[in-house]
């Protein structure tokens, strides 16, 4: 009897025993199971997506991207995961899109410039000045929570690509230069790299200037070498690529909003279980408000790297913005007779209607 007793009592602790192991706990205290099985990834087979942006070191479009990729695969346990190509890696602005339509890359982060190739709506970003009298709560209430944003999309997703969101402090492409530029007669002759838009040419031709579209990567050496005068982007690019060595004159013009959109495949994003779409734009959107809040101090500091490095800063008052507006009227008319003249009034509505 007593030995029947001695081997229930062994037969009880080992039980138990198993039992504990089977309930380990993790970090927080739940049990490793339990956290598996309500974080909602457990059943889901592991997903790798391909992201890549055509940015220079450190600049905005790099942060949020492996921001991004970090809280994405935080949150699934690395159920859905990023192998994440900055820095024009994979090719220009272009070349990304064209490579994520094409299916062979998933999403890209990219100025809204080079869209405009894919999606000729995108080309509201085109208007000259339009965003440079609002702040950024205002500019981000017209991109990403109005009905300027529905309308926008349903461009987007004509084309295979969904916009999940606009990422913007109200920070704007500047314009350096070789050339001291003191007001709007200075432009006339200017010769100005820009990027391969056409809205972008035609503003820089109605201020007189000669625009001359040259790859990313031959500008430096072209500023070196006195081939153009000048560029224009924003200052956190402009300290990328080191355009203080080579650069006489930062001016502050804000005729662009520095923006920069998560444009990801539509089929690729559709064919992702509900669980990892809901995912990826919550860690978007969480993101976003992570890199927004410091956009403004990152360009007040690449704005004083420029000007430590040997730049004069020229800025101009209020005036300047109307200026600019009456030259550029032509391009106004243009681009809205060119996309419909109800994606300028929708988004003139929400800037001036924002909540």
């Amino acid at each position: 009897m007593k030995r029947l007793l001695i081997l229930l009592l062994v037969l009880i602790l080992t039980l138990a025993s198993i039992g504990c192991a089977n309930e380990t706990p993790s970090a927080e205290g739940t049990p490793e199971k339990e956290v598996e099985e309500t974080n909602g990834f457990a059943s889901l087979d592991p997903v790798t997506l391909i992201g890549a942006d055509n940015a220079g070191v450190g600049a905005a479009a790099q942060l949020f991207g492996e921001l991004i990729v970090k809280k994405v695969e935080e949150a699934t346990g690395g159920k859905l995961k990023i192998d994440y190509f900055p820095n024009s890696q994979l090719g220009n602005d272009q070349e990304l899109q064209a490579q994520m339509l094409a299916g062979d890359i998933d999403f890209v982060i990219a100025q809204t410039a080079q869209t405009v190739s894919f999606v000729p709506e995108v080309a509201i970003f085109d208007l000259p000045m339009v965003f440079a009298k609002y702040d950024a709560k205002t500019i981000d209430y017209a991109l990403n929570n109005s009905p300027f944003t529905e309308k926008i999309n349903e461009a987007y997703k004509a084309k295979n690509m969904r916009i999940m969101h606009y990422l913007q402090g109200a920070t704007f492409r500047e314009t350096t230069s070789n050339k001291k530029i003191s007001n709007l007669d200075d432009f006339k002759g200017l010769k100005i790299r820009t990027m391969e838009n056409q809205n972008h040419m035609a503003f820089w031709k109605a201020l007189g200037a000669s625009p001359t579209p040259l790859p990313w990567p031959e500008v430096y050496v072209s500023l070196q070498q006195g081939l153009v005068d000048g560029q224009e982007n924003a200052t956190d690019t402009c300290v990328g690529a080191n355009l203080q060595e080579v650069q006489k004159y930062l001016i502050m013009t804000h005729h662009i909003l520095y923006c920069n959109q998560f444009l990801i495949n539509e089929e690729k994003f559709s064919s992702l279980d509900p669980a990892f779409q809901d995912v990826l734009q919550k860690a978007v959107k969480e993101a976003a408000v992570e890199i927004e809040a410091e956009l403004s101090i990152i360009d007040r500091d690449n704005k004083q790297t420029l000007l430590d490095g040997g730049m004069e800063l020229v800025e101009f008052d209020d005036s300047f913005i109307d200026q600019v507006l009456e030259k550029a009227e032509g391009v106004y008319s243009s681009i809205g007779k060119d996309i419909g003249q109800e994606y300028v009034d929708a988004l003139l509505d929400a800037l001036e209607n924002a909540k």
